[in-house]
């Protein structure tokens, strides 16, 4: 049989460990609440004070201060979108990279430290000889 001060201490600990998931997730509730009253304040604001004149010049596309000339859904080369995947393949290349060398210098001494090494090295090779290989096969070539 419990006595009832240990049942009280019981209750009381697991009510105070219940408030405080709540309280940690605080500056992570703000900081979305800030940021989404920052984007809608940004366009309640430019649909208030914004110019609001339209007219053929308004509603004509814009090209850099060029007349647009030709058609919009004209067909690009494929290298430009062959280009463009070989360069987010080493942007998420360096996106595994950082977080890999954070926990690669804590544990760089230790016996797991040569395994994360050569899994890196692994990781790299495999994307250098993707590299070799585009260049080789003339992806980079703009002729």
């Amino acid at each position: 049989m419990t006595t009832p001060a240990p049942l009280a201490a019981t209750a009381f600990i697991l009510a105070q460990s219940a408030q405080e998931p709540r309280s940690s997730w605080a500056p992570v509730v703000l900081l979305l609440l800030i940021g989404i009253g920052f984007a809608v304040g940004n366009l309640v604001i430019s649909l208030a004070i914004g110019p609001s004149r339209t007219g053929p010049g308004k509603e004509q596309a814009y090209e850099s201060g060029m007349v647009p000339v030709g058609d919009a859904r004209r067909r690009f080369n494929v290298r430009f979108y062959i280009v463009a995947m070989i360069f987010l393949v080493f942007d998420v290349e360096i996106v595994f990279l950082y977080p890999w060398a954070t926990i690669f210098a804590g544990k760089a001494r230790t016996e797991i430290g040569w395994l994360l090494l050569v899994e890196m090295v692994v990781f790299v090779a495999i994307l250098v000889l993707a590299y070799v290989y585009a260049w080789g096969k003339g992806v980079f070539r703009w002729d």
